[in-house]
């Protein structure tokens, strides 16, 4: 394959600013999600059994194109190691794979739904960059909210062990509490409002313990919506590199602040 061929597969796989980049941009996009719910509607009995040819001919057209696809992309980049062991990668890779693997396992196959990480490609496609860079401050806020969730979920454990011990004490196996470690399970599902309704309380005093419970729950799920939300809006208000301290030469600075927030040097 000479240079300027590689180059211009390199343009048309990696690039979406020209026209025969956008457009095979598009159809890739279209056909990772035609082969993730084909892989879906697989998976269900009634559709799969009388049409299994053709989900067989479809699931092999997409993992063909998919491989070719993926063994240009490290034919055509400069560094086809780094892009191999990249997030988009290992994700084109896996998408691929268990297609093969299911030459020896056959449930693997439905592993290939994991191609739908793929469709990440949108905001690049779209020109959608700005939504992924405001993830950013959703992931500062969730590194700052960790010490006190972590104090939280500590405490949700220690809440859900004492009451299912408690219920297994009041409730017994007579009424579906076997064990500590159900009556714990119990608990969670009381705790997270889920409220299966497998286990119940059938005594008054178990019923009082339920009811505290659940509404003491109100209150908890309460609790971490709220440490992050505040950490979002810290992280929202500061700006990145606004402006860069000569003193100390910090950049972590709020957008109108006028001294730097670590030494008090003028900015």
């Amino acid at each position: 394959m000479s240079d300027a061929l590689k180059n211009r597969l390199y343009q048309i796989i990696f690039k979406t600013e020209t026209k025969q980049g956008r457009a095979y941009d598009i159809f890739l996009i279209l056909s990772i999600t035609l082969s993730t719910l084909l892989i879906i509607f697989e998976s269900v009995d009634g559709l799969f059994y009388p049409y299994r040819n053709i989900f067989s001919f479809f699931e092999w057209f997409f993992v063909i194109i998919f491989s070719i696809e993926y063994i240009l992309r490290l034919y055509v980049v400069k560094d086809s190691k780094g892009y191999a062991f990249s997030f988009y990668g290992l994700v084109d890779l896996f998408s691929i794979l268990p297609a093969y693997i299911s030459f020896f396992i056959p449930a693997a196959r439905f592993l290939m739904v994991i191609r739908v990480f793929r469709l990440l490609r949108l905001f690049r496609v779209f020109k959608m960059m700005r939504y992924v860079e405001e993830s950013g401050t959703l992931i500062r806020a969730l590194r700052a909210s960790r010490p006190k969730i972590t104090v939280f979920l500590f405490t949700i454990i220690f809440i859900v062990i004492f009451t299912g011990a408690i219920m297994y004490i009041v409730e017994g196996p007579q009424n579906g509490f076997n064990n500590i470690p159900e009556s714990i399970y119990w608990a969670i599902v009381t705790v997270s409002t889920v409220g299966y309704g497998d286990i119940s309380p059938q005594t008054p005093l178990g019923k009082l313990i339920s009811s505290v419970l659940m509404i003491v729950a109100y209150g908890i799920i309460a609790v971490p919506t709220g440490i992050i939300t505040s950490e979002m809006n810290n992280a929202s208000k500061k700006a990145v590199k606004l402006a860069t301290c000569p003193n100390c030469f910090s950049e972590d600075h709020v957008a109108d602040a006028i001294y730097c927030n670590k030494c008090g040097n003028l900015l």
